[in-house]
């Protein structure tokens, strides 16, 4: 039996930005993701082409994303991942993913704006292939 192990990066950033400056200090120690997803809370142009406006944010944590050799995962589509229950603030796109150039068995991810449920964020899903192999 042939175990995979895949390491993924879950995490929830702050409007202080406080988890982008942990990973920030710690992108040294930091090896083999092949994932990193989460709220960000930065909104910017470059993931949402409803906003016009571009972040410093974003500019620091595709520098680390680059760094962990991660690159901006593309939505199959492209809807919000948070819905506010305010009808003065638009719908943003503040979650999103960051996937490994290299792996041919992680590509796009979709986001699940169906089964929003209650909550104000929406699901991200991937589909990672696992090749059966014959040893």
């Amino acid at each position: 039996m042939k175990f995979v192990t895949v390491l993924i990066y879950i995490l929830y950033s702050d409007d202080y930005q406080a988890a982008l400056k942990y990973l920030k200090d710690t992108e040294t120690n930091l090896h083999n993701i092949l994932i990193m997803a989460g709220n960000f809370n930065i909104r910017d142009r470059k993931w949402d082409s409803f906003y016009l406006f571009y972040s410093t944010y974003s500019d620091f944590l595709l520098e680390v994303t680059d760094s962990l050799e991660l690159k901006l995962s593309s939505s199959i589509y492209q809807v919000p991942t948070h819905y506010t229950n305010n009808s003065n603030n638009s719908n943003l796109v503040i979650n999103f993913m960051f996937l490994h150039p290299n792996s041919v068995e992680i590509n796009n991810h979709y986001i699940l704006s169906e089964i929003q449920y209650s909550l104000d964020h929406v699901p991200l899903t991937i589909n990672i292939s696992i090749i059966e192999e014959y040893i």
